[in-house]
């Protein structure tokens, strides 16, 4: 019987649980909201891109007694996803351990913290890979006046209609592919104009409380998931002094603050349902972790320290170019 590796030696089970509750409930992020995350025991394989127009046709007929019924099938195409290990850790020195109150919360804090710093990386990840132009097979820009064709008024101006848009595009969507949107995905600045936007503090002035929430405007846009991309990033140089590195650092929205995604996606990942896109986790190397996550806590004598390891692994695939829609220059 082979001995386990020295990676299975240090999984530590109860951060790892601590690392997946905290990666749940971070809000901010956006990278697994939309497109459905799809297990894998190998790191590397292919997966199947049917035809939709195999989809959206019949070739059912009429059936002579005695005869055989008439064959169907679809075409395909193949792609192959290869699951990146991203990793990163967080050393807890022996004199910082001997000072504090509990031991665990410094394991926890640390887990924590190398947490966010993956969630940071799949999160640009995610932005690279979806949030642009270039990506999607529909692409609309916002103006300043006079739109064209490809073209809408800015959802910043009075004179802007955002719900007349979206309809147009979703009905354009429904005609191209058969399924309705499903998804609506806004930059910040994008979320802050909807919010204040005329034609739709008018639509809420008579609703209970009369505050545009992300519900309100899922209904009115009638999607049924609409996200906000929250998560920010501090660039600049490291340096070894808190208060001017801080002082030095430029923050910033992650995903683009002025474009929309709208698409579709399933609920659920699966090989006979179109998606715009899937994100790929390696379970098998992740010790069956479905978020392929996992954390490592082991000892670093000659540091004087305890070091707290995370690992994510993941592999983002754009899978139906025409399940999306991209708007750029939402607001001005």
């Amino acid at each position: 019987m082979p001995l386990p590796g020295s990676s299975d030696l240090h999984i530590n089970a109860p951060l790892t649980n601590v690392s997946v509750a905290y990666l749940q409930s971070s809000d901010a992020y956006i990278a697994t909201k939309i497109f459905p995350k799809l297990p894998v025991q190998k790191r590397s394989d292919v997966f199947w891109k049917y035809s939709k127009s195999d989809w959206r046709r019949t070739d059912a007929k009429k059936r002579a007694p005695g005869t055989e019924s008439a064959g169907v099938g679809w075409n395909y195409q193949t792609d192959n996803y290869f699951a990146e290990v991203y990793a990163v850790h967080k050393d807890i020195e022996d004199q910082v351990r001997a000072n504090a109150d509990s031991n665990f919360n410094l394991d926890s804090d640390a887990t924590r913290f190398v947490t966010t710093q993956l969630l940071l990386r799949r999160d640009l990840d995610w932005a690279d890979t979806f949030f642009k132009t270039g990506v999607w097979g529909t692409e609309y820009t916002g103006v300043g006046a006079t739109p064209a064709t490809g073209q809408f008024l800015q959802w910043d101006l009075a004179a802007s209609d955002p719900l007349s848009d979206e309809t147009t595009w979703a009905l354009d969507f429904r005609r191209l592919t058969g399924y309705d949107l499903s998804f609506m995905v806004l930059g910040a600045e994008v979320w802050a104009a909807l919010k204040n936007h005329p034609a739709i503090l008018d639509r809420i002035k008579f609703t209970q409380r009369g505050v545009v929430t992300k519900e309100l405007v899922a209904s009115f846009f009638d999607v049924p998931r609409l996200e906000i991309c929250y998560a920010t990033q501090a660039t600049g140089a490291q340096i070894n002094d808190a208060a001017a590195q801080d002082a030095g650092a430029d923050y910033d929205f992650i995903v683009n603050p002025k474009g929309a995604l709208l698409g579709y996606a399933p609920p659920s990942p699966s090989l006979l349902t179109p998606s715009a896109g899937y994100t790929f986790t390696w379970k098998g190397y992740a010790a069956g972790n479905s978020e392929g996550l996992k954390i490592k806590q082991f000892r670093m004598e000659h540091l004087g320290s305890d070091r707290i390891e995370g690992e994510m692994t993941y592999d983002q695939k754009v899978v139906s170019t025409d399940c999306g829609v991209f708007l750029n220059d939402v607001v001005s």
